[in-house]
């Protein structure tokens, strides 16, 4: 417990952004990274739900067709965090998803900019 007093403390305080305060999720969807939706050419649809929320990291670049391309929440624990800063869409909330010692290492090394 102690440790995580510690790394709450490196946080910055943050609400959620005014576009997530301010919409009423109407339509929610959660996608998956199984792969259950290649092929069914729904992306069109999912990109329609008024919040996106994407586990993982699944792609999205390259099969857009199947699974959209509207994030608005990409929740991951860290091992499954996306490597590459443009998969982090501006517009979108990343929430990380810890529960092992090690996961809030990871956190304390990121906000630290610390290797790990």
């Amino acid at each position: 417990s102690d440790k995580l007093k510690d790394l709450l403390e490196l946080l910055p305080e943050h609400d959620l952004p005014e576009d997530l305060k301010s919409k009423h999720c109407k339509r929610c969807v959660v996608v998956g990274s199984g792969g259950i939706l290649h092929g069914s050419e729904l992306g069109h649809l999912l990109n329609q739900f008024d919040i996106v929320i994407r586990l993982n990291d699944a792609p999205v670049q390259g099969y857009t067709d199947h699974v959209g391309n509207k994030t608005t929440i990409r929740m991951t624990y860290p091992e499954g965090a996306p490597l590459s800063e443009t998969e982090y869409p501006p517009a979108s909330l990343f929430v990380a998803v810890l529960f092992k010692g090690v996961d809030f290492n990871w956190l304390q090394a990121m906000v630290k900019n610390e290797t790990l």
